[in-house]
């Protein structure tokens, strides 16, 4: 099992650069000693609209999608490398993706919360690259430290589909190498035993076709009643068209 959603995302401080800007949700501005560039970080994202969209979000996202997936830009700058083993056992390196854009996830295998969810947004994205589809690579990080056999994330990728997509990587390895691409990626994984839930910051980066980090959003979800996670179909079908848009600005 595993749970996401955007409380845990706020788990996961913003990755941090030699000059900083943050802009806090009363819009009170720090900056940082030193020359640099601004990092735009903005809670609640409706506040910010317009200096995000200044900040280079693709003319093709809307402004009412670019809140959806609270999407910000980010420093241009190498995202940091890895590898690790796929679903098929195969090795992975974030450096032999150069050449396609890169949509960048971490889940957990036994997720049944925000995980299954991103997977179908992966799923229509995909669809809706269209002709561009094979110059995205769509790649998850296991956030499980309890199941990292290749057999974990190979059944998780079928039972949610994600085969359909032949640029699906989900990605594991031993507990150390995966905990360094957590810390690499500021990402917040709290596991406290093979049976309990995982939470885990669900941060979704956008890497251009150079290796460079360019945008990151935060996948979403809902909850019924009776704790199911679920999202709205529009709101899922959006997702998916704006994980497509701004990878096919990325490829360009």
């Amino acid at each position: 099992m595993g749970g996401t959603g955007n409380a845990a995302s706020r788990l996961s401080s913003w990755r941090r650069g030699p000059g900083l800007v943050i802009i806090a949700a009363l819009a009170a501005v720090v900056v940082a000693a030193g020359a640099g560039y601004a990092v735009i970080r903005v809670r609640p994202h409706q506040a910010a609209a317009a200096v995000l969209r200044a900040s280079g979000i693709p003319a093709s996202v809307s402004t009412s999608l670019s809140d959806l997936m609270q999407l910000s830009p980010v420093p241009v700058r190498g995202a940091p490398d890895f590898t690790l083993t796929d679903q098929d056992g195969h090795p992975v390196s974030l450096a032999g993706l150069r050449g396609r854009a890169v949509v960048l996830e971490f889940m957990d295998p036994h997720c049944t919360d925000i995980c299954p969810i991103v997977s179908q947004e992966f799923i229509d994205a995909y669809r809706d690259l269209g002709a561009s589809a094979a110059r995205v690579v769509f790649v998850a990080v296991n956030v499980n430290r309890y199941h990292l056999r290749v057999a974990d994330v190979a059944a998780f990728s079928g039972e949610q589909r994600l085969t359909q997509v032949p640029s699906w990587h989900f990605l594991t390895g031993s507990y150390p190498s995966l905990a360094a691409v957590w810390r690499d990626y500021e990402i917040t994984v709290d596991a406290p035993g093979p049976d309990a839930d995982v939470v885990h910051s669900s941060q979704m980066y956008f890497i251009d076709s150079r290796g460079r980090e360019r945008f990151v959003a935060d996948p979403m979800d809902d909850h019924t009643a009776s704790g199911s996670s679920y999202l709205p179909a529009g709101q899922l079908a959006s997702w998916g068209q704006g994980i497509a848009l701004i990878a096919r600005q990325l490829v360009t």
